[in-house]
């Protein structure tokens, strides 16, 4: 059973049931008012027993349950409701044959009671009965065809049918998410439908599907640390490391102890780790709290030129270009061939108006890429600011024809048009 598998029970709310309705008779015969009134006190202590028989439910006793909706019944033998919370304290009580016969004798009463079907439908799942229980939500859903709740447990019950029996496991599992997402078409927010669609795509190792699934429940509950942790799991089975340990980690700060398990086996202590975190805070805009990552990262790893070079471009963001240049001169030293790096560290010397140094790193990044039409792009605005108007024409167009589109707008604009314009 897998981690998800467990954590996805699916849901086991009872639907509003009313209450038993009081008929009352203005006849003035003394004998029919005495029957009346005999008939009026049993229902209401039949409604009494009801009553106390559903706070006993919600306070989880019951046992007691029980015992004040059988005295409701045995006052009113044809209360479907007392019939289908009887029923339900059974079934929490774990004695589910029992609450079975409660829901059956609710169908008997009312054949056109949906709470009996889905809840009967529960009570066989638990048993073990998956096949019963999809045939009971087939009933309820022919009765409530807009109910999301039976769609979701109907899926659920054909994913558990998989591990059950010989079947085609393929197809069940296509069945599932057919309902969880005839579910979500229902109700967009039904967090469980897309945990359990979630589940089942895996299963199929759509982790993609699975992943965007996870991403919305963690949407719909962004303080659920199991939503975190399915998400992670699904991002690690994907191959995305840095993303699945970003997700672990919010899961352990929200109390996942199986989660924390994982972050510390797999990602705690890693340089990967905390280089993947820097990565993901510096996009978030949070660039000291990258720079700090990254500086473990290079304390695990003091060769980790890609770290140096990341943390260069967060020094940047925060205008420590001279703070940038040392990172990207570190990350030259370790890996002279990383032509983004010399780009980049081309731009900070732009900025400190170092034209012919930024010049130079730029042409290195383009003998490295010949490819790179960013650096052509940025060595046209070093020459610029050098005056070299014909030489940065050159680079625009070469920036261009290498398809950088923010040169080919400027171009078309009034403002480059000396540059269009030249020879």
């Amino acid at each position: 059973m897998t981690r998800w598998t467990t954590t996805i029970a699916a849901a086991l709310s009872l639907l509003p049931l009313g209450q038993p309705l009081l008929l009352v008779s203005t006849t003035a015969l003394a004998t029919a008012s005495v029957v009346l009134s005999i008939q009026a006190a049993h229902a209401q202590s039949a409604d009494e027993f009801f009553n106390r028989g559903n706070a006993k439910k919600n306070s989880g006793d019951y046992q007691g349950a029980i015992a004040d909706y059988t005295k409701a019944i045995d006052i009113n033998p044809q209360d479907t409701d007392a019939y289908n919370n009887r029923g339900v304290a059974k079934r929490k009580s774990g004695d589910y044959q029992g609450a079975i016969a409660d829901f059956t004798k609710a169908i008997e009463i009312n054949p056109q009671d949906t709470n009996a079907y889905y809840n009967r439908g529960i009570a066989k799942r638990k048993s073990g009965d998956y096949q019963g229980a999809i045939a009971d939500y087939n009933e309820a859903i022919e009765i409530d065809p807009k109910n999301a709740l039976i769609y979701n447990n109907r899926g659920f019950a054909k994913q558990l049918l998989v591990d059950d029996q010989d079947a085609d496991a393929y197809m069940l599992i296509q069945e599932a998410i057919a309902d969880y997402t005839m579910a979500i078409s229902i109700n967009p927010q039904f967090a469980l439908a897309y945990t359990n669609r979630g589940a089942a795509k895996s299963d199929l190792k759509d982790y993609q599907g699975a992943i965007a699934d996870f991403a919305k429940v963690v949407e719909i509950n962004p303080h659920d640390p199991i939503a975190y942790s399915n998400l992670a799991l699904a991002k690690g089975r994907s191959g995305e490391v840095e993303g699945a340990c970003v997700d672990l980690k919010e899961a352990t700060n929200l109390g996942d102890e199986y989660a924390s398990t994982l972050f510390n086996n797999n990602c705690a202590q890693s340089d990967k780790y905390y280089f993947d975190i820097g990565n993901f805070k510096s996009n978030s805009g949070d660039y000291q709290g990258a720079i700090a990552d990254y500086t473990k990262a290079i304390e695990i790893n003091p060769q980790y030129a890609a770290a140096y070079s990341n943390r260069g471009v967060a020094k940047y963001d925060l205008g420590d270009y001279q703070g940038a240049i040392a990172d990207y001169n570190k990350a030259i030293e370790i890996n002279p061939r990383y032509a983004a790096t010399y780009n980049n560290r081309g731009l900070a010397k732009s900025n400190l108006k170092d034209y012919q140094g930024a010049i130079d790193d730029y042409t290195k990044a383009i003998e490295i890429n010949p490819q790179h039409a960013l650096a052509y792009y940025n060595r046209g605005n070093a020459k610029y600011g050098l005056g070299d108007q014909q030489g940065a024409c050159a680079d625009y167009k070469k920036a261009v024809s290498l398809g950088h589109q923010l040169t080919a707008q400027w171009l078309n604009r009034a403002g480059g048009a000396w540059c269009r314009n030249m020879r």
